[in-house]
């Protein structure tokens, strides 16, 4: 376990962290199904809410917060039961719009995941005005639930009121509702082919540039990230960000990337390039390798 899972072990119940210990997979990156739910409640005498809330130690330790200071952790639970952890990351010495939230974390890992809604959110903190605007993006936001520690829980609405979301622009289908963008690219490159995969499961409705960042490391694990749009346009969330959030959750240093490459719609109205190769290179020497689809 890294150190960071062992000091937040210690935060938790002694039950629960017994039960987390002989259970849990290792490395854990921060994934539990519903039959581990359900197990670690009669493990621990814990369930509900009161479970996902003491694990919330478990999802901050997976943060990155070399300008705050301030970890959050997120659960994310999935229509199926099954939780998502995320964390808020940090790109030391870069502008804070690089940032990547906890509660984006956690939904991120669930859409990556294969997850199709979400029924609540847990965090350690209030969400933030640009999490709940993101949140608010979801195809299941009109039902989601916010749960914080010491207070009651809430829908989304309650803490979002007079929400502007996708549907006053036009827009029907969510955030994490299925998807596919057309895009065709003629490369045989398995890293590139993975970003392409991603970047047609992207969701770009606003700008229909639809893109998508994969990241191999020296160790051969590869890590992806695709682009989530927002109706208010700054909670965007970029890929090269989600991409290094999935990294984080895995434990794993920006230093092992070795190839970087990211695929974008030839002709989008916006392009990833520049955003992309500036989070890289804060974090990386490794050049972005860059591919247009049609």
């Amino acid at each position: 376990m890294a150190f960071a899972f062992e000091t937040a072990l210690k935060q938790l119940p002694e039950e629960l962290a017994g039960a987390l210990t002989s259970r849990l997979t290792q490395p854990f990156t921060g994934y539990l199904s519903a039959e581990d739910v359900q197990a670690l409640e009669q493990d621990s005498g814990l369930s509900g809410h009161d479970l996902l809330l003491a694990m919330l130690p478990l999802a901050a330790s997976f943060s990155q917060a070399p300008v705050s200071h301030f970890e959050v952790g997120a659960i994310a639970r999935g229509r199926n039961g099954d939780l998502y952890f995320g964390a808020n990351l940090e790109l030391a010495g870069e502008a804070l719009f690089h940032s990547v939230h906890a509660e984006q974390s956690a939904i991120s890992h669930a859409w990556l995941s294969g997850e199709t809604g979400l029924t609540e959110i847990v965090v350690n903190a209030s969400p933030c005005g640009h999490c709940r605007q993101f949140m608010n993006e979801l195809n299941s936001a009109d039902e989601l639930v916010i749960v914080l520690p010491g207070q009651d829980n809430g829908a989304l609405h309650h803490y979002l009121p007079y929400a502007f979301g996708p549907k006053d622009l036009g827009v029907e289908v969510g955030l994490m509702a299925a998807s596919g963008q057309a895009l065709q690219l003629q490369d045989a490159d398995a890293l590139v082919q993975a970003a392409l995969e991603q970047a047609r499961l992207s969701y770009a409705p606003y700008s229909h540039s639809p893109a998508a960042v994969a990241l191999a490391c020296r160790d051969g694990q590869v890590f992806v990230g695709r682009y989530a749009e927002n109706a208010a346009f700054n909670p965007s969330l970029p890929p090269m960000q989600m991409a290094l959030a999935a990294m984080a959750r895995h434990r794993v240093g920006f230093d092992q990337i070795q190839r970087a490459v990211l695929v974008e719609k030839a002709d989008g109205q916006i392009s990833q390039v520049n955003a992309a190769t500036a989070a890289l290179a804060a974090i990386s020497p490794v050049t972005l390798e860059v591919n247009r689809a049609s």
